[in-house]
């Protein structure tokens, strides 16, 4: 009885243990293809423009007191016709000195202050605001974006070949400390992969939460009832796979974001993040094999990425596993070294190559800070989850090496 007990444990264990490598495969296989498919495949280049659309640049931020001049004064200064822009700043709990310095500008400000502050429902309420006068294009940024010269030309050209959602290159801002150089490093392996990799293989490209641009209309449409959520951008992509729409990517558009320069706001904003990805997997699970099934691939594809580990938990989760292997089913040990090799080697060719310098070794260093910090970010789910937690921001200069 009892070897008979010891045996049945035996084949549970080898079971999950089974089901941890499937797990861990799929989701390093998933990064693997598309990395390498970003870096071997040559997408086509957008041809000019020869007509110039109409651009509303939404601008929402909320307590962003310490950088929305210098983004505002960014925006309105774009090497676009001014005539054919504008700028409008959706203020939630700025202060009166700021909105009166918004207030001497060429600018459109629209105040507002919820009780659950989220991006999509201070849209709402600019698009109410300028419904009587509707554009051609909605462009997107976050209060501490700066367009790099030539983004709204580069928009404009997209949507001339028949894009009705772009999605530009977000690209780090600064770089003043070691982690914030970190974090502008998964900025680039994440555009990468869900970006360059996805359009190389003619998938619609992920949405970022900025420097979006989307058809006015079609805009409205996916912002009605967006609901409280913190994940706008989740939404609006599923809403738009939905519809089948297509999503380009910008690669040579870039819009600079301001990276977190500590461990301590890294996990703040990492645990909104995480609770956005569980958030989204439960509620599109079903949809997801029922689009599937109805070939709507893109569709699932996106539900495949809610359930792709970040990628600092995905290395921690495979240096346990193949510690558990070493001492306790030494049959996995060499599975797992080579699961791991391959997952170095997907973000290694992710990573620009202008980042290969000095700095990229001293962030490699702080990786076991970020994996603390997203083990804290872990334990903050449930608040992030239920509450607005918000990324402080201060202005810094663009570092363009």
């Amino acid at each position: 009885m009892n070897h008979n007990f010891s045996v049945m444990l035996s084949q549970i264990a080898l079971f999950f243990q089974y089901l941890f490598l499937i797990y861990f495969t799929i989701q390093v296989a998933y990064l693997l293809f598309f990395s390498i498919a970003g870096r071997v495949v040559t997408v086509k280049k957008i041809s000019p423009a020869q007509l110039l659309r109409r651009i509303r640049i939404f601008i929402p931020g909320c307590k962003e007191d310490a950088v929305i001049i210098a983004t505002a004064k960014d925006a309105i200064n774009q090497d676009y016709p001014s005539d054919l822009f504008e700028v409008v700043i959706i203020a939630d709990s700025f202060s009166e000195n700021t909105l009166a310095a918004l207030r001497l500008l060429p600018l459109k400000i629209v105040e507002v202050n919820f009780e659950k502050s989220t991006k999509g429902k201070a849209l709402e309420k600019a698009i109410e605001f300028t419904a009587d006068d509707p554009v051609d294009i909605a462009v997107i940024l976050d209060a501490d974006n700066h367009m790099a010269p030539g983004f709204l030309h580069a928009v404009n050209d997209a949507f001339e070949q028949g894009f009705e959602v772009v999605q530009g290159h977000r690209t780090a801002k600064n770089s003043q400390t070691s982690f914030a150089f970190l974090d502008g490093c998964i900025e680039e392996i994440n555009n990468h992969f869900f970006r360059r990799g996805h359009v190389a293989v003619g998938l619609p490209a992920a949405l970022i939460g900025s420097a979006m641009a989307f058809d006015w209309n079609l805009f409205v449409s996916i912002l009605h009832d967006i609901g409280e959520t913190s994940g706008e951008d989740r939404e609006f992509e599923f809403r738009l796979l939905r519809q089948r729409k297509k999503i380009a990517f910008l690669d040579g558009a870039f819009v600079y974001d301001e990276k977190v320069a500590n461990s301590e706001v890294f996990s703040n904003q990492r645990s909104r993040w995480l609770a956005i990805q569980v958030e989204f997997l439960k509620k599109y699970f079903i949809e997801g094999w029922v689009q599937l099934f109805k070939g709507n691939i893109a569709f699932f594809n996106k539900l495949v990425q809610t359930f792709i580990f970040p990628r600092i938990l995905l290395i921690s989760s495979l240096c346990v596993w193949l510690c558990w292997v070493y001492f306790f089913s030494t049959q996995f040990v060499w599975y797992t070294i080579l699961l791991l090799a391959a997952l170095f080697v997907s973000l290694l060719i992710a990573i620009p190559i202008r980042l290969f310098n000095k700095k990229l070794l001293i962030a490699f260093f702080h990786l076991p800070i970020a994996l603390i910090s997203m083990l804290n970010a872990l334990l903050k789910m449930p608040k992030a989850s239920k509450q607005f937690i918000h990324t402080p921001h201060v202005e810094s200069e663009i570092n363009l090496n």
